[in-house]
């Protein structure tokens, strides 16, 4: 029994701390959240200034397993932490006072365990990559959906449960161009986190993708990002090199040791000692370059061409391919075990067709570029432009991309770039020529041969429906040529066409051909 004494001061007790006017926390205060904590409720901090997302997620997660704590500012969410040591934070980047980077390098400094799950709207691979390289165990980009947020949740929680302690990695500065990869795209983004995740570790490095994709560009994202970053990076194209010329590029040569070695000299890979090389097109190197490489990435050693002394270095594998190395191994082209040491991580870009939310863009940061560089006035693409550059299918991906802005910003005589500003939308080819001995019945390549040129305009000036347009008009095409070049003889032109004289009656029926 509670005395009457000890009843009212308790009641007087929880009237003045139920009143205390605590700020920028909501759902508990601090030293209730304290009192709390269960031996089986987790305590989740979310950091997000946004109430109608605070409500949404509070609503969602709280349960008898979980505790959700809700701070708007990010100051006021350090100062938390200490007390309320969370099993895991959920945390928005653009937060009053403190950002949500800031805040993050802050946590994982305290306790590397807690995994940090970023959500932003603010989405940039820039941020992405420095996010997950300063830790973050996910990067979610606004709008999410709640289902998808909770098995992320669940999974970090259940990762967490079995870990012993761990060290992080040392401080590592922000990239030096945060343009480098440019994107909104959820692909680019993924891709972005990847990065972020890799950059740090040793680990070698498989890119695969189409030419003209930015494979390079990845690369170098890779060792800005690495705690290599202060050392070479090392580019060598694989395919543009012989096999003799190849070999001595990568790993140097001793004097004498073929005609013309007057003088010892280092290849790329003595050269790049403790910093990256990337390896372009490794699918035209030759079995016996692969088996050196192989050694470098097994041993870290290797000797010069004419050499017999093993030469230490500590070098970082990345490389990139345009082709199936799946395909190339079948074919007998390309080994299998180095395909496995390459292939410690691989990070495959899609081309640009597949990612056409991220063209205005590219588009837009191409054209800064080249108007600066040219002096030119040009600030916009026209919308009828932009039409046609995110319709069209890019087969050279990026860097095609990249070269019809340039000359569009040559060409151009306002501060407006029009479609006829752009090659893709100009017909280059005067005349039209195919090799039909050559091509012989090869229909595509025929049709191909043909709407290349204009398909810059078709695309200009569709409705999105191509495909149905392009069929019938075809048809419609094929029947009324050959009744031409028949001077309109049904006879000839269905024995022509292969069809029957029924058949060819009704397309001239349906399409009004007289």
């Amino acid at each position: 029994m509670i005395s009457p004494v000890k009843g009212a001061f308790f009641i007087v007790f929880i009237l003045v701390l139920t009143s205390f006017p605590f700020k920028n926390i909501i759902l508990l205060p601090i030293n209730r959240l304290e009192l709390s904590q269960g031996k089986h409720m987790k305590q989740i901090l979310l950091i997000e200034d946004d109430t109608k997302i605070c409500d949404s997620i509070n609503n969602y997660f709280n349960s008898e397993q979980i505790k959700l704590h809700t701070i708007f500012d990010g100051k006021v969410a350090l100062e938390t932490i200490n007390h309320l040591k969370p099993d895991l934070v959920l945390l928005d980047i653009n937060l009053p006072n403190l950002s949500g980077v800031e805040i993050l390098k802050e946590i994982k400094e305290r306790d590397i365990r807690i995994p940090v799950i970023v959500i932003t709207g603010y989405i940039s691979t820039a941020v992405a990559i420095e996010t997950m390289k300063e830790g973050a165990y996910e990067f979610v980009t606004k709008p999410f959906q709640l289902e998808k947020l909770a098995r992320i949740v669940d999974k970090a929680l259940q990762e967490k449960k079995g870990e012993g302690d761990s060290s992080g990695f040392g401080k590592i500065d922000r990239p030096e161009d945060e343009n480098l990869i440019i994107g909104k795209s959820p692909e680019i983004v993924e891709i972005a986190k990847l990065i972020g995740q890799v950059a740090p570790t040793d680990a070698a490095v498989l890119i695969m993708g189409e030419s003209g994709t930015g494979k390079e560009l990845v690369a170098r994202a890779i060792h800005r990002n690495s705690l290599r970053k202060d050392r070479p990076f090392l580019s060598v194209n694989c395919a543009a090199l012989p096999e003799s010329l190849l070999e001595s590029e990568l790993f140097g040569y001793e004097k004498g040791a073929f005609t013309g070695a007057y003088q010892k000299r280092f290849g790329k890979f003595e050269q790049a000692d403790k910093g990256t090389i990337f390896l372009d097109e490794i699918a035209d190197m030759s079995l016996m370059t692969q088996s050196k490489v192989l050694r470098v990435l097994q041993e870290q050693e290797f000797e010069r061409v004419g050499g017999n002394q093993s030469i230490k270095v500590d070098v970082r594998i990345i490389a990139a391919t345009n082709k199936s190395l799946v395909n190339c191994i079948k074919e007998g082209n390309f080994r299998v075990d180095l395909f496995y040491r390459l292939k410690v991580v691989s990070i495959y870009l899609p081309p640009l067709r597949e990612r056409r939310s991220d063209i205005p863009l590219l588009a837009d940061h191409f054209l800064k570029k080249y108007a600066e560089l040219t002096g030119k006035k040009v600030s916009e693409v026209s919308d009828s432009a932009m039409k046609v550059l995110v319709k069209y299918p890019w087969p050279g991906n990026v860097r095609e991309l990249e070269n019809n802005i340039h000359t569009a910003v040559v060409m151009s005589k306002g501060g407006l770039l029009s479609p006829e500003h752009f090659p893709i939308f100009n017909d280059s080819k005067e005349k039209l020529e195919i090799d039909f001995e050559k091509i012989k019945k090869d229909y595509h390549k025929i049709m191909y041969a043909v709407l290349d040129p204009l398909f810059p305009k078709i695309l200009a000036n569709s409705d999105g429906h191509i495909y149905d347009h392009m069929e019938e008009a075809l048809e419609k095409t094929i029947f009324d040529l050959s009744l031409k070049y028949f001077q309109g003889n049904q006879v000839k032109a269905a024995e022509l066409l292969g069809v029957s004289r029924n058949t060819l009656r009704d397309r001239m029926k349906k399409y009004g051909i007289f």
